[in-house]
């Protein structure tokens, strides 16, 4: 079976999740489907290092998501302005 990779994104709101008030790490993890003990290190990670936790394999992934989520916005905007030209 082949290890899970999850995005600094992910795992920033995941432990953001499980420290509102009255939640349980547990169940936290049980809904997003993830091993409390992981979200445990997520968080004393995130606690100790800050800005710098996760630095991993995810940010490569994060920047071309961006960059796709850009292009696709660009792309929604030309996809508009010839709708509005066809339109006339």
């Amino acid at each position: 079976m082949q290890r899970r990779k999850y995005s600094n994104e992910f795992k920033q709101e995941a432990v953001q999740l499980a420290s509102g008030p009255g939640a349980n790490l547990s169940q936290v993890a049980r809904d997003l489907g993830i091993n409390a003990g992981m979200l445990g290190r997520w968080r004393t990670e995130l606690e100790t290092l800050g800005k710098t936790a996760f630095r991993g394999k995810g940010v490569a992934r994060d920047e071309e998501m961006a960059s796709l989520k850009r292009e696709l916005a660009r792309i929604k905007r030309e996809r508009d302005f010839l709708k509005d030209a066809a339109a006339l």
